[in-house]
């Protein structure tokens, strides 16, 4: 893939870590952005869905505004993106959030960088709470979140039964949100 920098949503400026650069997700990272996920439902251990969506549902599902890349020459290291967690006005400020690394980046800062942009982009826009359910055993993605100020508001148990390959079985859940410091 030839590298190349997109142009940003107007007030998001691309950052750069290293040779990666933080840049907001556009149509033309689509199918990097969905294999990527679809490796995550692969391992198990990222997501109840059982397959990557459509773009057009993908698209449809997240935030505009709060989507970004992480790029180097090669293509797309990762994503981060924002769903709502209700249509009611009241909760308007609160998003959850996901993150995904592909399995050759991880290690190198990529979903720190990518969950750092985000967190910027929603203390700009005015939003309070993240939040983001992870199974427990997502280990790495645990020290991420807390690493950059989510804290663990609970357990639940037993909340989706997952079916993932030839087993079936119910899993937990963690909840853990980060309050803004500046907003609310």
């Amino acid at each position: 893939m030839v590298f190349r920098t997109p142009a940003p949503e107007p007030g998001i400026a691309p950052r750069t870590v290293g040779r990666v650069e933080i840049t907001p997700l556009l149509r033309e990272h689509a199918d990097e952005v969905l294999a990527i996920f679809q490796s995550g439902v692969d391992g198990g251990n990222a997501t109840f869905e059982t397959a990557a969506p459509t773009w057009q549902k993908f698209d449809e599902g997240k935030l505009p505004g709060h989507r970004f890349v992480a790029l180097d020459a090669d293509g797309v290291l990762g994503w981060v993106a924002l769903s709502p967690t209700s249509d009611r006005a009241v909760f308007a400020g609160v998003a959850e959030v996901s993150v995904y690394v592909h399995g050759a980046a991880q290690g190198r800062g990529i979903g720190r960088a990518l969950l750092g942009a985000v967190i910027d982009s929603t203390e700009r826009a005015g939003l309070w709470t993240l939040q983001a359910g992870i199974f427990p055993e997502n280990i790495a993605s645990m020290r991420l979140h807390e690493a950059l100020g989510f804290r663990v508001v609970g357990v639940r148990e037993r909340m989706g039964l997952h079916h993932f390959e030839r087993d079936t079985r119910w899993r937990d859940v963690v909840l853990l949100e980060r309050r803004s410091p500046v907003i609310g």
